[in-house]
């Protein structure tokens, strides 16, 4: 009876921690950030393309932002250009923080 008795205990204890470990871990959508998400992935993404197109025009039609600027985030690409200040990124982020959440 003992032996029945922590059997089953055991399989209660166990068990919740079996069920985390076979839930899929869902990622969380997140929001864009001009301090961490590439400037790639903004490019990639229509609507966020849009809001660099307008808010930062001569950045924008640069090649090099299209292009090796892709792998950096707007943040990393600041010390390069004068006009994106920290006033231009927090506007940027404002209308960043306006878009649906990607997933």
């Amino acid at each position: 009876m003992r032996k029945t008795m922590m059997a089953s205990v055991l399989a209660l204890v166990s068990a919740p921690a079996t069920l985390i470990l076979a839930t899929p871990a869902f990622a969380q959508a997140e929001r864009y950030s001009v301090s961490e998400t590439l400037v790639g992935k903004l490019i990639d993404d229509p609507a966020a393309a849009a809001v660099l197109e307008k808010l930062i025009p001569a950045i924008w039609a640069n090649s090099m932002f299209q292009s090796g600027g892709r792998d950096l985030t707007l943040k990393m690409i600041q010390q390069y250009e004068p006009s994106l200040t920290d006033e231009k990124l927090a506007e940027i982020q404002a209308e960043l923080d306006k878009l649906p959440v990607n997933d």
